[in-house]
Formats: C-alpha cells, sequence, structure tokens
C-alpha cells in the first residue's frame, strides 16, 4: 500500500482525482477503440447540450458544475473542432446561445451504443458494497448544505 492509500480520509481529493483519472484514460481509450475521435473532457458539454439546447454559456457553466472560465475553454475547444454552434440570444445581445453542430449531433448518433456500454461497465465498477454513485450523492448533498471550508471554519472555532 502506498502513503496515499494509508492516508485514509485525509487523501480523498487525492484518491478521487486519480480514480478519475484513471476513468478518463481509459474512457478515452474505449472512444478511440470504436474509432470515435472524442475527448473525455467533452463530455459534460456534449451530452448536457444533447439534452438541452440551447443554452446560454452560463446556463451551461451552472448545469455541469464547472466554473465559466472552464466552461468557455471546453467550447472554444468545441467550437474550433465544429461540434458546437453559437449565436447571440436575440432577447439580449450580450448573451451567446450554444446549441450542437450537425457535426456534434452526427457525433452523438455514433456515440450512444458506445455510452450504453460504459455505463453499464460504469455500473459493475461501481456497483459494491459502498455503492460508489450513490457515496457521491450523498458526499456532494452534504458539500451543498455546507460547503468543507464551512465546515473546517466551524470545527476550529468550536476547539
Amino acid at each position: 500500500m502506498n502513503v496515499i492509500n494509508e492516508s485514509g480520509i485525509l487523501a480523498i481529493s487525492t484518491r478521487l482525482q486519480r480514480l478519475s483519472e484513471q476513468l478518463r484514460k481509459d474512457g478515452a481509450l474505449v472512444y478511440k477503440a470504436f474509432d470515435i475521435d472524442f475527448e473525455p473532457k467533452w463530455f459534460p458539454v456534449i451530452f448536457t447540450l444533447y439534452h438541452k439546447q440551447p443554452l446560454s454559456v452560463v446556463e451551461l457553466a451552472n448545469e455541469i458544475g464547472y466554473t465559466h472560465p472552464s466552461t468557455i475553454s471546453l467550447l472554444k475547444e468545441l467550437e474550433k473542432e465544429k461540434m458546437i454552434i453559437s449565436k447571440k440570444d436575440k432577447q439580449d445581445e450580450r448573451k451567446r446561445l450554444i446549441g450542437l453542430a450537425p457535426k456534434g449531433l452526427e457525433l452523438i448518433e455514433k456515440m450512444k451504443p458506445v455510452w450504453e456500454l460504459i455505463s453499464t461497465v460504469l455500473g459493475e465498477i461501481a456497483d459494491n458494497n459502498n455503492h460508489l454513485l450513490k457515496a457521491i450523492d450523498e458526499a456532494e448533498e452534504k458539500l451543498a448544505n455546507q460547503s468543507f471550508l464551512q465546515r473546517t471554519l466551524q470545527l476550529k472555532n468550536t476547539k
């Protein structure tokens, strides 16, 4: 066992990041194995726009839970790849509305069967004694009610 694993809960962020990186790396290889040119980091944007479009940049950032700058960065990549299109909102000229371009829609049709396979495999991985997805949902709910920082400062003040 390595030091990070031995450190227990103190390294939860590192462990989650390590798990995430492994899933992303393998996810990229899965797409490649099915001859799909797709970066896993694009998934939240593409998947969200597939289900809800058009969205403003702010709405999209809120939907995927990313910061505005991170969302803009992904959108620039996807626009360069011609996966998305953006146009000015007719009601508010300052706002850009983002939607899937024909190339993005075509890609989704190609990815749907792969998403089914990925979903099945991830379900098997997460289906363990402590059910990973349920545990993540519970942790996210706790953090939504009171942040990590707030909890730490509160504990500091009570000691």
